[in-house]
């Protein structure tokens, strides 16, 4: 029987697909789309999802085709309120890295293939039902012809309008803000116009206007321009009013060589719980929020990062079941407070009432005023603040926060064809005998931490499961056997 029918190959099912191949678990990966993605769509990959590709194996091919960009400004007016600078970021990937979606998809196809792995396009599903210890679904192919599928998994990686949440019947809470957005991916020239390595957010009593970088000396810009009216939709904008809407906001620079103009929405939605037995979901089939802070397609990747090494390890009969029932809990607590930090940045560029903008610009200029208060900012776009205190996998002081790569002491924990996690102690002989009772579980070499008072076990994912002192031995034997699947 097939391990997991993963249900759609945007980056998130690319990416579950290619950690679920790297750890030897068959699958299937189908998407109801012709082609992959054509459009710039998601553009920018963070600090922390490039620290979990380079345990993926294919963070390279990124840093080869991204521009890096260095820091973010907000504008009003002219002048610049305020700089968050991205070299302060807690990681070797001190930047954001701009790559438009068709090439972040090309990039993990690609990388999936060299797993013997492809899309089946035009393949679409239809139904599903859950049966006892596996799926049944209904698929069907683009000649009308259908199949019926059983699997162990089925992982819903389709999107906001996701087939497995609808099948689920799950409540896709939130609201809808209130405005029309314009988008154009165009060229920015001039004397004027921000520099090609930065994030530029210009504030104006009309609503923001937002520059991103973009490979290739093209940019995005992203535009409030008012309430929404669903019985008169806007047509799609043109070069001209573009270059209006820059004129107003901005100033000081032209658009030219459009190749996507458009319009768009922002909905702020997620589930409650991102599994049902042996139906998953993740990325925007779980949550969406607005593009504030581009965060969305990071969040979702790392939802298949958390999943992959989890599923794997329950598949190949390394742990027990019930770590599987850590995937929701931890990346639901994620969902929430990416939703909410990227509502509360829409909240304060799409300010209205004059009195209140003024405020905010000069909060913005005060506070930004601060490095911490910049560095801050840009731990938290980055993502790598990540943390799973509150987890069931997480066990003792610092439990949960990511373990810096600085401190890998070798191979990114998670590396290679097999999902382990890593044991740091001082003691490598008794580590050595340690490692030898959970073979299945745990690295069979001890590594050194960077602090010699220190037990920790990493997780496959790269962040602490079990910390505790140097002589933490039964607390640490105690924390493995909960996930052994040969327990009592």
């Amino acid at each position: 029987m097939l391990q997991a029918l993963i249900v759609g190959a945007g980056p998130v099912g690319l990416t579950l697909a290619a950690e679920l191949a790297r750890y030897g678990i068959g699958l299937r990966l189908i998407d109801k789309s012709p082609r992959p993605t054509q459009t710039s769509k998601a553009l920018v990959v963070w600090a922390r999802t490039l620290e979990l590709m380079d345990r993926m194996g294919c963070k390279q091919a990124f840093l080869d085709t991204g521009l890096r960009a260095h820091g973010a400004t907000l504008r009003s007016g002219g002048s610049i309120l305020g700089h968050a600078r991205f070299e302060a970021i807690d990681s070797a990937y001190n930047f954001a890295l701009m790559i438009p979606q068709r090439e972040t998809e090309r990039l993990l196809i690609d990388h999936l293939d060299t797993f013997g792995v492809a899309v089946e396009r035009e393949v679409e599903l239809v139904s599903f039902r859950q049966a006892d210890g596996h799926v049944e679904a209904t698929l069907r192919h683009a000649d009308g012809a259908e199949e019926s599928v059983s699997a162990s998994w089925l992982i819903g990686c389709d999107g906001a309008h996701s087939t497995v949440r609808h099948g689920l019947d799950l409540a896709f809470e939130g609201t809808a803000q209130g405005d029309d957005w314009l988008l154009a991916d165009i060229r920015v020239e001039g004397d004027g116009a921000p520099p090609g390595d930065e994030i530029a957010t210009y504030l104006h009593r009309d609503g923001p206007l937002v520059v991103f970088p973009i490979p290739g000396g093209r940019a995005r810009l992203i535009a409030a321009i008012g309430k929404t009216d669903p019985a008169h939709p806007r047509p799609d904008p043109t070069l001209d009013e573009v270059q209006a809407l820059a004129d107003r906001r901005a100033g000081g620079f032209r658009v030219a060589d459009p190749v996507w103009l458009t319009h768009f929405r922002i909905n702020e939605r997620k589930v409650s719980h991102y599994a049902q037995k042996r139906a998953v979901l993740a990325g925007d089939a779980a949550h969406i929020h607005s593009p504030a802070g581009g965060q969305g397609m990071n969040t979702g990747m790392q939802d298949a990062i958390n999943l992959a090494w989890k599923l794997a390890m329950v598949e190949r009969r390394q742990a027990a079941p019930s770590l599987l029932d850590s995937y929701s809990p931890e990346r639901n607590a994620v969902g929430d407070i990416v939703l909410r930090n990227a509502g509360r940045l829409t909240d304060m560029a799409t300010l209205s009432n004059p009195v209140a903008q003024g405020l905010r610009n000069l909060a913005i200029r005060f506070m930004l005023g601060f490095h911490a208060v910049q560095d801050k900012m840009a731990a938290t776009m980055s993502e790598v603040e990540i943390a799973y205190a509150g987890s069931s996998l997480s066990d003792g002081p610092e439990a949960g926060m990511r373990w810096a790569p600085a401190q890998d002491d070798g191979k990114p924990p998670g590396s290679g064809s097999v999902p382990l996690f890593v044991l740091y102690a001082a003691d490598t002989v008794r580590g050595a005998t340690f490692t030898a009772e959970f073979p299945a579980l745990v690295e069979p070499t001890p590594r050194r931490p960077p602090d010699g008072d220190r037990l920790i076990l990493v997780r496959p994912d790269g962040y602490v499961g079990f910390s505790g002192t140097a002589e933490s031995w039964d607390e640490a034997e105690g924390y493995l056997a909960r996930l052994s699947p040969d327990r009592p």
